[in-house]
């Protein structure tokens, strides 16, 4: 299983708690401005009960992109820790935006959320109907970039996984019926193309 680390711009987003990562292992960061001294008591409460896998940074000094910029720095230094893990960034900067391209051409899993909600993993078990686990697969398929399954096995296999294996085989074939359907995907002698939203190019 990959680590999943959660870096908050918390000058940028403020979660009121953290209640939609309960029973999931997340690692989280929250990132505070150098004028944000004040955090509520819920939101610390919370980080608390994470233990060891929550920490605050405090930025120390003041500029238009310095807390950006340390985001930027405990990713790459995590990421050669952990060059498996997958990072996701809450902000609604898009300054991210190309941090996250280049994170991508590296082989690493990188994705900026606006909430955690939108986190894809918080997504999927959330996900009741067919429509609301296509959004959550399409959108972590478009944040593999080019690792993404090439046959249709192992796309169903990669859809079984993101829902902990819970899934029915009906449900797995019309999940990617509709994916065809609905023109994301293009399937040919059993080996895929990825089209818009999951591909950008």
């Amino acid at each position: 299983m990959k680590n999943n680390y959660v870096l908050i711009d918390y000058e940028n987003v403020q979660p009121k708690s953290l209640a939609v990562l309960s029973g999931h292992e997340f690692k989280v960061i929250v990132f505070v401005g150098a004028n944000q001294v004040k955090i509520p008591f819920e939101l610390a409460s919370a980080l608390q009960a994470l233990g060891s896998n929550a920490e605050y940074v405090k930025i120390g000094g003041n500029g238009p992109n310095a807390l950006d910029f340390h985001i930027a720095f405990y990713v790459g230094q995590l990421a050669e820790k952990d060059p498996n893990a997958y990072f996701h960034i809450i902000s609604k900067d898009t300054g991210f935006d190309s941090l996250i391209k280049h994170l991508k051409g590296r082989k690493i899993f990188a994705q900026r959320e606006k909430e955690l909600a939108e986190i894809p993993l918080l997504r999927i078990s959330n996900a009741t109907s067919i429509g609301e686990k296509l959004e959550a697969i399409v959108k972590s398929l478009a944040a593999r970039g080019h690792s993404r399954p090439r046959k249709v096995k192992t796309l169903a296999n990669t859809i079984n996984a993101l829902f902990f294996k819970k899934l029915e085989e009906s449900e797995l074939v019309e999940i990617i019926e509709q994916m065809k359907k609905q023109r994301m995907i293009v399937v040919e002698n059993e080996s895929i193309s990825y089209k818009p939203p999951i591909s950008h190019h």
